[in-house]
């Protein structure tokens, strides 16, 4: 009998843990300038590390010379263990019609999952942005992703439009990079939050996305490494 409720103890304890790190995952994201500028520089990186230098996966690439916008989650965390769950910090960046970058608007990424594998792990998530309709979705208060978002490397070829048929009509598409591997990433159930006082922070105003990212309303020197990252990788 002791033997069964020291097993069931054990069992709830790693249950408490499961169910404690997955609501770490959708905490409320950090707000201040300095820890905005920390998250801007891990996407630096992110964009360094992934789009440029001779072992950059072709798909990436031709995706990115297509996109009229980008989201970065340069660090997701996930964990599951029958119930999963997964979040991250992320910023989106849209390009204009000379091709300049714009600077980065605050987003909070929260999904949940179901799985059998038991794991915690680290990844980067990039969702490509092709059609000035995927920009206005992500503009909207909170973005909700169903089953058809696209996994980007389910069918697409460097040379191949096939990816971008009517099957995702707005025009988004899922790139994760676990282990040093590139692999397309299905998003249903995500949700994609705008986070105002992150945007507040860093531009020392209140600005929206559209502010941001359409408009280019406002600037922070401190995003222009990112920026031009961006417009050297998608000239490659």
């Amino acid at each position: 009998m002791s033997n069964s409720l020291s097993v069931f103890s054990r069992s709830l304890c790693i249950t408490a843990g499961i169910f404690t790190l997955s609501a770490c995952t959708a905490a409320p994201p950090k707000t201040s300038a300095r820890e905005q500028q920390a998250l801007v520089e891990q996407a630096t990186f992110a964009v360094q590390t992934n789009f440029m230098g001779p072992n950059v996966a072709p798909h990436a690439l031709a995706l990115l010379a297509k996109s009229k916008a980008i989201i970065i989650c340069p660090d997701i965390s996930s964990i599951s263990l029958v119930i999963g769950g997964s979040g991250g910090r992320c910023v989106l960046l849209s390009r204009d019609a000379r091709h300049s970058w714009s600077d980065p608007a605050f987003y909070h990424l929260d999904t949940g999952s179901f799985g059998l594998q038991a794991g915690y792990q680290h990844s980067q998530l990039f969702l490509f942005i092709t059609s000035q309709r995927g920009i206005q979705a992500m503009l909207d208060h909170q973005v909700t992703f169903d089953a058809k978002a696209a996994a980007a490397f389910g069918k697409h070829t460097r040379n191949s439009q096939s990816s971008y048929g009517n099957d995702n009509p707005n025009g988004i598409y899922a790139v994760q990079r676990t282990n040093g591997l590139f692999a397309g990433v299905a998003l249903g159930g995500s949700k994609l939050t705008p986070v105002s006082s992150a945007n507040r922070a860093y531009y020392k105003q209140i600005v929206g996305p559209e502010d941001i990212v359409i408009n280019m309303r406002v600037n922070n020197t401190a995003a222009d490494p990112l920026r031009r990252a961006l417009m050297r990788a998608s000239k490659q």
